[in-house]
């Protein structure tokens, strides 16, 4: 971790120094994180590397634009980066639409549904994973919009890489869902769900240990094939 005066200003606030001083307690466990994403990174990259060409063959015939769809995202420490994820859009759906995409969005291609269900659109964050700009266990990435938008305790969960999953991806993975009844995605992700999930996120960074990551990666396997976590 950096030194608390390297942080980004709005960042050092008295809502995030708690978490920084528990973080730096817990080196060896970060140490680990990142051996453990760097080793099992590199296997799932020569595990999935032909079926993600084959996605990505699948994406091409189905629609038009690019493989990948490179986001803006905010990290640790606030760095900003473009996270790869398999396009699941239209081309250009950004800009006809929000950032926050509900199960019934027509921008969703029919390839692409498929692709989120059982979240094969994330697998190329491998890449961002080898990178250093994301861990298989972290805070999802939010968009820079929203960071901005951030009340101070928040900024806490940038002390860290962000994540593939987390206690909060499991609890929430149906969030599409329940975006679907809303009129107002922006306002009711920022006013009523995120909330919801920074509290997971926020907890997690309290309870932070290799070994308790090593568990909620198991879980949102489980997750991912159906079993419900309330």
């Amino acid at each position: 971790m950096v030194n608390w005066n390297e942080l980004p200003d709005y960042m050092r606030n008295d809502s995030v120094k708690p978490y920084y001083d528990l973080l730096r307690k817990k080196k060896i466990s970060l140490f680990f994180k990142r051996v453990f994403d760097v080793v099992i990174g590199l296997m799932v990259l020569v595990i999935f590397a032909i079926p993600m060409l084959f996605v990505a063959v699948m994406i091409k015939l189905d629609s038009e634009g690019p493989v990948f769809n490179r986001q803006e995202r905010v990290t640790t420490n606030g760095k900003h980066f473009k996270i790869y994820k398999f396009r699941t859009m239209i081309n250009n759906a950004e800009k006809i639409g929000t950032s926050i995409t509900a199960d019934n969005d027509s921008r969703i291609t029919k390839v692409g549904r498929k692709l989120r269900k059982f979240r094969i659109d994330e697998l190329p964050q491998v890449f961002d994973v080898l990178s250093g700009n994301m861990s298989f266990v972290g805070t999802r990435p939010e968009a820079v919009k929203y960071v901005e938008k951030y009340p101070e305790e928040y900024f806490a969960t940038l002390l860290l890489p962000a994540g593939i999953t987390s206690e909060a991806s499991i609890r929430y993975k149906d969030e599409a869902k329940l975006l679907k009844i809303t009129d107002d995605l922006d306002r009711t992700y920022m006013e009523e769900v995120l909330p919801e999930k920074m509290k997971y996120n926020l907890q997690s960074i309290k309870n932070f240990n290799f070994f308790g990551e090593i568990v909620t990666m198991f879980r949102t396997v489980f997750a991912v094939l159906g079993k419900e976590y309330i």
